[in-house]
């Protein structure tokens, strides 16, 4: 995946693809104009401090301890203890991707002006990201409100080992905030989105491949329950496979109609993509906002809860019942491609001799136990809220658990998929044995990118590393060249 040298953070304007560019190792340029907003909402913070007002985290204790005044002269130690004490993150590490994600996207919070920090800390961050000086934060900790405090604390450990050290509020400001979650988030969007495109060129080639019919998928079909993506879908698999040879041969064969895998696939890929869209609409919002606590707004300095990761909670949780869905519905089609009761004359297993070689039989387990797998990461993590810090923070989002369980459904559906191609793949190979006619111009686009990556199983072989190194993207790519970029 090619990705731009560098983008221009332009704070209020941040896409999820400049995010995803950063994440996976482009430089970030800054420039002069942003700073100087930050650096007048330091100047407003100040003021207010020597005024003698009483500002959360800055000159008094935190959550539960809000009201213990700190003298000004211990507000610097505050803030290093703050970062020391919340540091305490477990479990494996973060994927690297995420945290250039969060590190992005606290910089960008802080240069909108709002956080009462200079941009100095941007500045730093912006460093590390483009020196790819990128710390080990582990996964676990984040209640998803008060901001992601374990995990962003760990980033902000690293500056102060490096030597960083930080003024009145830098602490605070570097961990209140959505930026770990929401990073996740915004990756996950990119990911399920390629994922849904992949998931209508599978079904594709099993249209195909079982001599399913293409009418399902006609435009004035979808128009008479015109919901968007539903129609995209169809119209993606509809120019897969048109100029279909092997459509055409059985225009006029006894079969009705198809299983709800095949004929439903526009409504259930629809579906998926509604709910990743949403999730889409969601995350380009927060990361656009300021989620830092307290805020300073033109003269005053206010408290308030922008911290709460429920928004994009919720979206994510709605998003990853619907990539579970692609790959629920994946795992039928596949099953249904290997059995002989289903598969239309094509061979048990996808085999030339059933008996002595099992064929592709046990990728159809796998797909399964992946599946189910999703199931139980499908449950809604938004639902659930354990109270902390001594009955103050008494409702929670858990958008961090909702983040980690979508990139392992992520992860789950993209093998299910590449399971789907490879038993697709293969029973293209048969079906051809069978009968001369080619596929359309996409499938056959498709087939070719696949078999260029798993050779025919013409006899017996463990297909376990082909299936988990299937590269996706020649795949679209091949597609795109041959039909158009998929919708």
């Amino acid at each position: 995946m090619s990705q731009p040298s560098a983008i221009h953070l332009t704070p209020d304007e941040l896409t999820l693809e400049q995010i995803r560019a950063v994440a996976h190792g482009a430089r970030v340029e800054l420039q002069p104009e942003q700073k100087e907003t930050a650096d007048r909402s330091r100047d407003t913070l100040l003021r207010v401090l020597n005024e003698g007002a009483a500002v959360y985290g800055v000159n008094t204790g935190f959550g539960p301890l809000k009201s213990t005044v700190i003298p000004l002269e211990k507000c610097l130690e505050l803030q290093e203890n703050l970062v020391r004490s919340h540091a305490v993150g477990l479990g494996e590490p973060l994927p690297k991707e995420v945290v250039r994600a969060a590190m992005l996207l606290v910089a960008a919070s802080h240069l909108r002006g709002f956080s009462g920090v200079d941009s100095a800390l941007a500045t730093e961050l912006i460093r590390r990201l483009n020196e790819d000086q990128i710390p080990a934060v582990p996964s676990r900790g984040s209640l998803g409100a008060s901001g992601d405090l374990a995990p962003l604390a760990h980033l902000a450990l690293a500056l102060l080992e490096d030597g960083v050290q930080l003024k009145e509020k830098e602490g605070l400001s570097l961990i209140n905030g959505t930026h770990v979650h929401t990073g996740a988030a915004a990756l996950a969007v990119l990911e399920a989105e390629r994922l849904a495109k992949v998931a209508d060129i599978a079904c594709a080639m099993h249209v195909e491949a079982m001599l399913c019919s293409a009418k399902p998928f006609q435009d004035r079909v979808h128009a008479l329950r015109p919901h968007p993506h539903q129609q995209a879908s169809a119209r993606n698999i509809a120019r897969l496979v048109e100029g279909s040879a092997i459509i055409q041969s059985h225009a006029n064969c006894g079969e009705v109609q198809d299983a709800y895998s095949i004929r439903c696939a526009p409504q259930v890929h629809g579906a998926a993509r509604q709910a990743i869209e949403h999730l889409r609409d969601v995350v380009q919002i927060e990361v656009n906002s300021v989620t830092d606590n307290p805020l300073v707004i033109k003269d005053e300095v206010i408290s308030a809860g922008h911290f709460h990761g429920e928004p994009v909670a919720l979206a994510l949780d709605y998003a990853k019942i619907g990539i579970a869905e692609l790959a629920s519905i994946s795992e039928r089609r596949s099953e249904r491609c290997l059995n002989q009761a289903t598969n239309r004359g094509l061979p048990p297993f996808l085999t030339k001799d059933p008996g002595l070689n099992s064929g592709m039989m046990i990728c159809q387990y796998t797909a399964a136990a992946l599946v189910s797998e999703n199931k139980v990461l499908a449950h809604p993590s938004s639902v659930d809220s354990l109270t902390t810090g001594a009955n103050q923070e008494d409702h929670v989002s858990m958008a961090m658990n909702a983040a980690l369980h979508t990139r392992q459904v992520l992860t789950n559906t993209r093998l299910v998929l590449a399971i789907e191609l490879a038993i697709a793949a293969q029973a293209l190979d048969c079906r051809r044995e069978l009968q001369p006619d080619e596929p359309g111009a996409g499938v056959r686009a498709a087939w070719k990118a696949v078999r260029a990556q798993i050779p025919p199983l013409d006899r017996d072989r463990s297909l376990s590393d082909e299936i988990q190194g299937l590269d996706l993207d020649p795949v679209l790519h091949a597609v795109a060249e041959e039909v158009g970029e998929l919708e």
